[in-house]
Order: structure tokens, then sequence, then C-alpha cells
């Protein structure tokens, strides 16, 4: 949590920096029209995404199937185009980063086996918190135990 709370009072400085380092290089004009059009960029790639994703979701909600992959896309598009909108370059680089269709799949793919790491182990700890409290287990897609005395013989 603490880290959170640095990197979120951090961030604005870190932005400031680079800015100034880049209007330096490059001129104050050219920084303003690079910030400028970053954020016009990003609210027209905002408006696109959401009306693909929301095509894309209605079309397997259609055929009967969870649209839960083009949830998620249309999550990180649109926290890209809202970094993208943010000033500063930075924020436009972690934007791309959530656009580009290759990126955003491998950052969905590593979301979801962190979560399902997680359930794993709340359902873990529930199931051991159950049977220290002798209460009968009603899942029956949970594994099951048979508890016996093995011998092994070479």
């Amino acid at each position: 949590m603490r880290v959170f709370v640095v990197l979120f009072l951090l961030f604005p400085l870190l932005e400031l920096a680079v800015l100034i380092k880049v209007g330096s290089m490059i001129g104050v004009l050219a920084t303003l029209f690079l910030v400028i059009g970053t954020a016009v960029l990003g609210s027209l790639l905002l408006r696109a995404a959401g009306v693909s994703t929301a095509w894309r979701a209605r079309e397997r909600l259609s055929r009967g199937e969870l649209p839960e992959q083009e949830m998620l896309e249309g999550l990180l598009m649109a926290v890209g185009g809202g970094l993208l909108i943010l000033p500063g370059f930075i924020s436009d680089l972690l934007g791309l980063f959530c656009l580009i269709p290759f990126t955003r799949r491998m950052l969905i793919r590593t979301l979801r086996r962190r979560v399902e790491a997680q359930v794993m182990r709340s359902r873990a700890f529930a199931e051991d918190l159950a049977a220290r409290q002798g209460a009968p287990r009603h899942d029956a897609s949970g594994p099951r135990v048979i508890e016996g005395e093995y011998q092994r013989r070479d």
C-alpha cells in the first residue's frame, strides 16, 4: 500500500521532469504540440475502442458466450486512452503499452493468472477453515480426499 502512495506522489514529479527535459531538447512549442496531439489521439482511440469492444461483446453474447476477454480488453483500452489524454510522456508510453494488442493480451494473461492464484488461495483457506470447524462440504466439484494407509515396497 505504501508503494502505491509513493508512486502516486512520485509520478507527477517524474512526468514534470521528463516534460522539462524534452522541452529543453526539442523546444517548448514542439513539446506542447506533442502533448496536445497525444491527448487528441487518446480521445479518438478511446471512442473507437469503446465502439469496437461493445460490438465484439454483443456478438459473443448473441452466440451465448460470456465476453470476458472483450470486457478486459475494453477496460485496458479505456485505461490506455485515458493515459494518453493525461499530459506527459511517461503516461503516454504506458497508454500505448495498454493499446498495442500484443502487450494488451500479455497484460490480460498476467492479470488472469494472478486472479486465479488469489482465488485458489482463498478457496484453500475457506476449505481448511470449514474442515477445522467440522462443517460438511457442499461443494461437489472440489477435490475429494480418501483417508487411508499405504505401504511402499520396493
